[in-house]
């Protein structure tokens, strides 16, 4: 077994709470000697010392907000991360879920899927401009090769038990699945069912989705689905899912490409000033002579 687990695959570095002397306090949370007590910090100048703490303060200011909004990860995404920190260090999943460290490991994964998380609810109206697209996407081939769908979801994580074992609960999610999927193809209105049953921020909307690209197997099925036909159940990143097809289109995949890079910029910088404007408004105390 290795000493120490990669944590490779997220770019916020998570670091492990515990009582000592509080250098920062953060709304109604506080920073203590020992949260950022790491080789790295310790070796720091003073002024890289600031930095890292300020990095720190931003991720709790994230994870209070997406506290705020309700916001957590799916067992399924927690899950898949394991895997893929499991893989990279090259563990079985059972000797990764063995690790002497694995309830601060899921913490700190828990913690990161928060923040993509917030990330995406915050940016999710976020779109490229008209002005944008002619400036950058002029001159770009827009052959229309490239087939997109909109679909309604109904997405399902959790259900209403005293079960424990996943597998049972799994199953009871897709029991629950099938039953609503009869009713719909007896008639019953899926964007009701949507609204009223989907865990998925979607359902407000009744379950639809944005254009979806058509480029694996599961948008393939989606894609083949005749009208008000009910989709078999399938797994996403957020739980169990049915789904029917509402619309189809073709589009330049090039044209695609240049606009999402320019939505990307958008977000990032769009987020950065909502995170620069949330830490404005935070009540944030940091005792700077203790960073000596």
């Amino acid at each position: 077994m290795i000493k120490r687990i990669s944590l490779s695959l997220f770019l916020i570095p998570t670091l492990s709470f515990a009582q000592n002397t509080i250098i920062a306090i953060v709304n109604d949370d506080f920073i203590s000697s020992n949260h950022i007590k790491t080789k790295l910090f310790e070796m720091s100048s003073y002024n890289v010392k600031v930095e890292l703490l300020n990095k720190q303060i931003d991720n709790i200011l994230q994870l209070q907000k997406a506290n705020e909004l309700n916001l957590k990860p799916s067992e399924i995404e927690i899950n898949k991360s394991l895997l893929k920190i499991a893989k990279n260090n090259s563990l079985t999943i059972d000797e990764l879920l063995n690790f002497d460290e694995i309830i601060s490991i899921k913490k700190g994964i828990s913690e990161q899927l928060l923040i993509l998380s917030l990330q995406r609810n915050i940016t999710k109206d976020i779109e490229a401009s008209k002005k944008q697209i002619l400036e950058k996407c002029t001159n770009i081939n827009s052959d229309d090769n490239l087939k997109q769908i909109k679909i309604a979801q109904i997405i399902i994580s959790e259900i209403d038990t005293n079960i424990k074992d996943t597998a049972q609960k799994n199953e009871l999610i897709k029991s629950f699945l099938n039953k609503l999927s009869k009713l719909i193809s007896n008639g019953a209105s899926f964007e009701a069912f949507a609204k009223l049953h989907s865990q998925h921020p979607s359902y407000k909307d009744g379950g639809i989705t944005d254009w979806l690209t058509v480029d694996n197997p599961t948008l393939e099925i989606l894609d083949s689905l005749n009208n008000n036909e009910v989709s078999r159940i399938y797994l996403t990143d957020f739980g169990f899912a049915i789904a029917i097809k509402i619309d189809e289109r073709f589009i330049s995949s090039k044209l695609k490409t240049c606009e999402e890079q320019i939505i990307y910029k958008n977000s990032e910088k769009y987020y950065a000033e909502w995170l620069k404007n949330l830490r404005e408004e935070a009540y944030i105390e940091i005792y700077y002579d203790k960073l000596y």
